[in-house]
């Protein structure tokens, strides 16, 4: 049996139009120092993803047969490849899921959200644009297309090949047709795919020496050109919380805020909170999890009213006040996924 305190690894959906450089954009965050990533592949032709990248992660990438996601049969195909990277034994970081260019990501994002894999979470839709062709190719309709209504990140690629005095322009254009459907989406610029990794999942901070690892050396003599870098705050706490400030921040979470992970302790328990996009999920907390502490990222926060909001959700309550608020953190966990 499956223990429900152990903390769930992210499941992230990687879906962008033919070309829009998703394979691009997974090789750069897989470059992440100790990054320990899953990756599936779900595509026609040939796999473009950097072997040696995968290879000195995990093991190999997990290719599923039949070019669209939601075209897979019930008997195996993702929830397979899940059971396999969710195995406690390759203590993986997160798993990636890049989809079929004809996928669509309210597809992909049903199946994670109710694959019968114990030990996974949904860790947001990623959806990748290209900037120079999005509007001759995808967005070409009076309705924004339904892709941008489940995307939780929004990469807008390739902006070097838009003149640079357009560039500025070309994001917030797309940004605002997402806005139509999708009010809550994060949405970056990007070139060549490169965000931070850190926007995506947990990142270590590299050797204890601050020296270039090997595979940095090695992969990543580009690293001159421009990332779209995140943000993050981090806040330790004291004490037990009160469910109310917190539940806020989870659900209407700072902006520019993307990502908000920690522990916290509510009455006389400690629970994890991983928030990405909208989503909210709770558990309890291990033994062993640490003091009370979170941690928001994002880009271009405003980091005083970040960290002001995250002092508020941490504050210290009486015992009283904690116990009353439990029933509404009960009722988030309960329908976390």
């Amino acid at each position: 049996m499956v223990d429900r305190n152990t903390p769930a690894i992210p499941v992230i959906a990687l879906t962008g139009h033919l070309g829009a450089g998703k394979t691009t954009l997974l090789n750069h965050v897989l470059r992440a120092p100790g990054a320990r990533i899953g990756v599936i592949i779900n595509d026609f032709g040939e796999l473009n993803v950097d072997a040696g990248l995968v290879t000195g992660q995990v093991d190999e990438p997990v290719s599923i047969a039949g070019g669209c996601i939601c075209h897979l049969p019930d008997e195996g195909g993702l929830d397979e490849a899940l059971e396999k990277l969710a195995d406690p034994k390759l203590a993986l970081d997160a798993i990636i899921i890049e989809a079929s260019g004809v996928a669509e990501p309210a597809d992909v994002s049903r199946v994670i959200r109710f694959s019968g894999v114990e030990r996974i979470r949904h860790g947001g839709v990623v959806d990748v644009i290209d900037a120079a062709e999005h509007f001759n190719t995808v967005d070409t309709a009076a309705a924004p297309p339904q892709r941008y209504g489940v995307a939780s990140l929004v990469v807008v690629n390739k902006l070097d090949r838009i003149a640079e005095e357009a560039r500025d322009e070309t994001l917030r254009r797309i940004e605002a047709r997402v806005r139509e459907l999708n009010p809550h989406a994060h949405v970056v610029g990007a070139m060549a795919g490169r965000v931070d990794p850190r926007l995506l999942y947990d990142v270590s901070d590299g050797d204890a020496a601050g020296q270039l690892s090997f595979r940095e050396l090695l992969l990543d003599g580009d690293a001159h050109h421009e990332h779209t870098h995140a943000d993050s705050v981090t806040v330790v706490g004291d004490g037990a919380v009160d469910p109310g400030p917190l539940i806020d921040l989870l659900e209407q979470p700072p902006r520019g805020v993307y990502r908000i992970k920690g522990t916290v302790a509510v009455g006389k328990r400690r629970y994890l909170v991983n928030v990405v996009g909208t989503s909210v999920h709770v558990v309890t907390a291990p033994p062993g999890s640490g003091p009370s502490h979170l941690v928001a990222i994002g880009t271009d926060l405003d980091t005083a009213d970040v960290r002001a909001r995250l002092e508020v959700a941490l504050r210290p309550a009486p015992e009283k006040v904690a116990a009353a608020g439990m029933r509404r953190l009960q009722r988030l966990r309960q329908y976390s996924i």
